[in-house]
């Protein structure tokens, strides 16, 4: 199998030389010339084109005309859906994976028909979802780069979106319901999501917002007390 890689960052450098490992053809993309170089030490002049990837000719000079598998992991989301969409709409790839590196953006890559895409937030949700607090509020971390934060609420029997469906709910603005844990387990949080008694919501929000999102998911709550709690527990960390 044929793939072309964008973006030689960690993900994109792994990523080839785990195919490679495997006896896949593959050629990356890289634009950074100091990165370049390095990579180039590691998997030859032959594996490598220097360029942008959201141009055509770079891509048609890396053989996107060819490829089975198109992977767009540059540390840019608007990179990666523009390369998304050249790849589908112009050349046709069967497949094609994408990092998204703002959760926000998920729709986009949704609505291109992109066959997999790569979320750090929600492969970190999966790490931690053994080690969830069980206070009814919890910070649980703050995504500077995208200037959210995440955190993790208790669906009691008196909540008011107590079996209501994702869709149905309405979230602070810029707020986003990312995922939900359930007996131990993460579910990837969609309009049609029932969300049940006992159940665990991951939102990332914009900073100072979680008093309006405890007024929503918690309003029989004593709201500063609840956020003391969460603050005095993310300070023992």
């Amino acid at each position: 199998m044929f793939v072309l890689i964008i973006g030689g960052g960690k993900v994109g450098l792994n990523t080839a030389r785990q195919l490679m490992r495997l006896g896949h053809e593959i050629v990356l993309v890289e634009q950074r010339s100091s990165r370049f170089t390095i990579i180039a030490e590691e998997l030859g002049d032959e594996s490598l084109v220097f360029g942008d990837g959201t141009e055509v000719w770079v891509l048609e000079k890396a053989g996107i005309g060819r490829a089975d598998m198109v992977v767009a992991v540059t540390g840019d989301d608007e990179d990666n859906i523009i390369i998304s969409q050249v790849a589908k709409l112009k050349f046709g790839v069967p497949k094609v994976v994408a990092r998204v590196n703002n959760p926000f953006n998920q729709p986009t890559f949704d609505l291109l028909g992109v066959e997999a895409t790569i979320c750090a937030t929600t492969q970190l949700l999966n790490l931690i979802m053994h080690e969830l607090p069980v206070h009814k509020f919890v910070h649980l971390l703050t995504l500077r780069k995208q200037n959210l934060e995440l955190v993790e609420l208790e669906v009691g029997e008196s909540s008011p979106f107590a079996h209501s469906y994702v869709q149905d709910i309405d979230l602070p603005e810029g707020a986003l319901l990312a995922a939900i844990v359930r007996a131990g387990h993460a579910l990837v949080a969609r309009g049609s999501t029932e969300i049940l008694p006992g159940d665990y919501v991951l939102c990332l929000l914009p900073p100072g917002k979680e008093r309006e999102l405890v007024k929503v998911f918690l309003p029989d709550e004593d709201i500063e007390r609840v956020l003391l709690q969460s603050e005095l527990d993310t300070s023992e960390d």
